[in-house]
């Protein structure tokens, strides 16, 4: 092995929330992934459906609620900003801000447990 390139890779995304299994659902809907089988009250799997949709989700119970603006954050991308705006907000996530700038336009979400994440659009509508 070179020692110049990295022997890792993003495996997954963990995100610590209060109801595991609810959270997994909500994200499951929204990236169009099924829960995985042997999900349970302290821990779910959404896979990965292929390279293009991203590294598998984890979803781990924890007792603290989330207090702060995460650090961290999923940007989702779309050709089909307003239609995915109502999906979203259908599915449990309420609309933060919205930013419009020449040639991008996009809105901050929380997700059922306050997890910020963003919609973006990269044409104007």
């Amino acid at each position: 092995m070179n020692a110049n390139i990295p022997a890792v890779s993003v495996m997954a995304l963990t995100i610590d929330c209060a109801d595991p299994a609810a959270l997994a659902e909500f994200w499951g809907n929204a990236l169009g992934r099924p829960v995985s089988p042997g999900s349970t009250a302290e821990m779910a799997q959404l896979e990965a459906a292929g390279p293009a949709s991203g590294p598998r989700m984890f979803f781990q119970r924890v007792p603290e609620a989330k207090t702060i603006k995460n650090r961290l954050h999923l940007d989702l991308a779309t050709e089909h900003y307003d239609q995915e705006i109502e999906r979203l907000t259908g599915l449990g996530a309420k609309a933060v801000d919205e930013v419009k700038v020449p040639g991008v336009r996009w809105t901050t979400f929380a997700d059922p447990e306050g997890n910020e994440f963003d919609l973006l659009t990269f044409k104007s509508e």
